[in-house]
């Protein structure tokens, strides 16, 4: 009798084996990551520059890791702020990995660090799915990307703890509605916070560092309806506390992924 292997959820199954270690790994030591996501042309890379800047003015130690197919364009803009940066080529894989992220971090990450702000890869699809041992989820979308975002990408929306607002200072051009986009973030994700910001004109600078550090220090995290845990490990660490939950979906609805070479294997990484 053949058995057949969904080999997607045996891929998901083992990075949440991987994020369970990494979440508990890193509370021990007192770091508590935020995963970022988004898509490309968001503008988190300026907000999270900004939001770099101002934690080093405040003497929090923070990192950043930021994630790309190609370039370290995104790692020589944050390098700015003064604090330590990573940059991650992916190599064509659409998103970040929690076993890929451990690696990266191992003998790197200082070892003081509060927060490291990982920027995921530009992508709404694929990062969804794969918990990263993040304390803080954030799903951030420009006013140029449609109201209807959300609709679109019910997993990432759906998930989040927080949902970001980017470059507001040109909503109005742009005939950016926002009751609408509020309207059906409310839809996939009752009761999350929305946070309207710009970073060219500074509207809100410091509130995506202070929802990190709140969330750090055992503040109640927002508790997404379509969040359900999957894996019987479990949480681990803060995110037990802060009511972080993992769900797999459906991998043909929204968040379906095949790794480039078409076998479900890892690809390669280099920093």
């Amino acid at each position: 009798m053949c058995r057949v292997v969904d080999l997607h959820q045996a891929v998901l199954a083992k990075n949440d084996a991987s994020a369970h270690t990494l979440r508990a790994e890193l509370a021990a030591r007192g770091t508590a990551v935020v995963n970022l996501l988004s898509s490309p042309g968001s503008g988190k890379t300026a907000l999270l520059e900004r939001e770099l800047l101002l934690a080093r003015e405040r003497s929090v130690p923070v990192a950043a890791l930021t994630a790309d197919l190609a370039t370290e364009n995104d790692a020589t803009r944050l390098a700015r702020s003064g604090v330590p940066v990573k940059q991650v080529l992916t190599d064509g894989l659409c998103h970040l990995e929690a076993g890929m992220l451990s690696r990266h971090l191992d003998g790197w990450l200082p070892d003081n660090t509060r927060l490291l702000f990982v920027e995921n890869v530009g992508n709404l699809v694929c990062p969804a799915s794969y918990d990263l041992g993040e304390t803080l989820r954030v799903v951030l979308a420009s006013v140029t990307e449609g109201e209807d975002k959300p609709l679109k990408y019910p997993t990432a929306f759906g998930l989040a703890h927080l949902v970001v607002v980017t470059k507001t200072d040109i909503a109005e051009a742009v005939a950016f509605d926002e009751a609408a986009f509020r309207a059906h973030v409310e839809q996939v994700n009752p009761g999350v916070e929305v946070l309207l910001t710009s970073a060219r004109r500074g509207r809100a600078t410091g509130a995506l560092l202070d929802r990190a550090l709140a969330a750090a220090d055992g503040a109640p995290l927002h508790r997404p309806v379509m969040a359900r845990r999957t894996d019987v490990l479990g949480p681990a660490g803060p995110a037990h506390d802060h009511g972080h939950e993992h769900a797999h979906t459906d991998p043909a609805h929204d968040h379906g992924h095949a790794h480039p070479d078409g076998t479900g294997a890892m690809a390669q990484t280099r920093s």
